[in-house]
């Protein structure tokens, strides 16, 4: 309906569908989304981090000497945390090696000392040994939005294979509560952030951006206690 109540009629329509499409989001440009991706590696560094000094802190308190043990396992287990997460943005972000593909069992390790410390379980289901750059930070980004999307726990299936020239990726979050952010769904369609929380926005983003730059792309679909990802981008390994 108009404005004033009355029917549309078939020339409206019509009117409308031959009209101009409306112009595609403005790109974010490449300084913005570096900014975007510092702070979202700061944001998950700095936990482990300042974890690890609160159990050295402990350690060096004279009154708090039967805490000791506690203090030991806090900086452990924040420890083994952040090494993993580095070493897993090394990858997922940036330039790690000068090498053109990746072994796709290392891409495993990767992503399951992410998923140690997260709720979500991981199912590894991909075929392929070696993998292109952009595929296995493509395969890193779906993982982690994966665990994202199950903020309660749940299975997180990522799957890949070789088809026709192309490296299809899917990722199956599945669980109670499983979503994506309204900023995380508007960064897989490439649409720059207007509200909501930048880490989220900017990995999906980047991830739109990544297979996009590599001639590929990302779809999503939203069930109930359900998110899939579905990837593609052309197979150079």
């Amino acid at each position: 309906m108009s404005e004033s109540g009355s029917l549309l009629t078939w020339s409206d329509i019509l009117a409308e569908d031959a009209s101009e499409p409306p112009a595609p989001p403005e790109p974010v440009s490449a300084a913005e989304l570096a900014s975007f991706l510092a702070g979202r590696m700061c944001h998950d560094f700095i936990s482990p981090a300042s974890a690890i000094v609160s159990g050295v802190d402990l350690l060096e308190d004279p009154a708090a000497a039967d805490m000791r043990e506690d203090a030991m396992k806090l900086i452990e287990a924040s420890a083994k945390k952040l090494v993993a997460l580095l070493a897993f943005s090394r990858v997922a972000f940036g330039g790690s090696s000068t090498a053109e593909s990746f072994d796709v069992r290392e891409l495993h390790k990767l992503t399951l000392g992410v998923f140690e410390h997260v709720r979500a379980e991981l199912d590894w289901a991909v075929a392929p040994e070696q993998v292109s750059k952009p595929a296995a930070r493509a395969l890193l980004n779906l993982a982690q939005i994966g665990a994202s999307a199950l903020p309660t726990g749940g299975v997180a299936r990522l799957a890949a294979e070789r088809r026709g020239g192309a490296f299809l990726m899917s990722m199956e979050a599945e669980g109670p509560r499983a979503r994506l952010r309204p900023e995380a769904l508007a960064g897989l369609k490439g649409e720059p952030l207007t509200e909501g929380l930048s880490g989220h926005w900017v990995q999906a983003y980047y991830l739109h951006a990544l297979l996009k730059g590599a001639g590929g792309g990302v779809d999503s679909q939203i069930a109930e206690n359900k998110v899939i990802l579905r990837a593609r981008c052309p197979d150079a390994a």
